[in-house]
């Protein structure tokens, strides 16, 4: 048995719901998303999220730095910066008048170095353009979770927490899209999920960002959604999947 997509709505996505095991929540999941094979294609071929492609710039999303979500999170960066060298961070000179400004709407962010974020090593650095976190937990052998801003490490993962009147939290984990980023969306020339050249690749993304999605929604909650999605993207599968918007198109 198999679905048919022919009277599918452009923009339909599959979702999977299930309670939390431990505590009173339910959890929504983006089933079209995590299923798809959607990579960060940073540096090969992302036209980066200014008004206009600018691939040679190699900033991806960048451009603007990140907002963190609250002190706890711009702590966790600034503990980062603070193991960073010169020979993995362009900017550290910079660095070290601090890594956090106050944003215009009152949020915390990271400071922003010659029109990018101050983490993002430009092309020609001897370490590679890219995020400066990003490369030092490579070379430490441990996760860019733990290093990195939480919307960094997060992209194009999102996660949003609804409390009922009645206590009970519904936790939404879907991806990223252009409205998430406010009016400022809109204005970007390009966006990765909309793009076929970022669904190339090699596994799932709910595979693929494992690391993510167990510290996003926790390890126990995670088997659970990996062993349903195992079974739908099996080769024998009853019912097929719908394809991502994205490729459909």
């Amino acid at each position: 048995m198999s679905t048919s997509n022919k009277h599918v709505p452009a923009e339909t996505h599959e979702w999977v719901s299930f309670d939390d095991p431990g505590e009173e929540r339910t959890w929504l999941f983006d089933v079209t998303f995590l299923s798809s094979r959607w990579t960060c294609i940073f540096g090969h071929g992302c036209q980066g999220v200014l008004t206009g492609p600018a691939p040679e710039l190699v900033q991806g999303c960048c451009s603007y730095g990140a907002h963190f979500t609250g002190k706890k999170d711009a702590r966790t960066v600034e503990q980062s910066a603070a193991t960073l060298s010169p020979d993995i961070w362009q900017f550290h000179r910079q660095g070290q008048k601090g890594v956090v400004k106050k944003l215009p709407d009152g949020d915390l962010g990271t400071r922003l170095v010659e029109g990018a974020c101050i983490f993002l090593n430009r092309p020609g650095f001897p370490a590679g353009p890219g995020c400066a976190l990003h490369l030092a937990a490579e070379a430490q052998g441990r996760s860019h979770v733990e290093l990195k801003p939480e919307v960094c490490w997060q992209l194009p993962l999102r996660r949003e927490d609804e409390t009922s009147p009645d206590g009970r939290v519904t936790s939404v984990v879907r991806q990223w899209d252009r409205r998430h980023w406010g009016e400022g969306g809109e204005e970007f020339h390009w966006w990765c999920t909309e793009d076929p050249a970022a669904f190339v690749g090699h596994a799932p993304v709910y595979v693929t960002m494992r690391i993510e999605l167990e510290t996003m929604a926790g390890k126990k909650v995670y088997k659970r959604l990996a062993a349903y999605l195992d079974e739908r993207t099996a080769p024998d599968a009853r019912i097929t999947l719908l394809p991502h918007p994205t490729v459909r198109r």
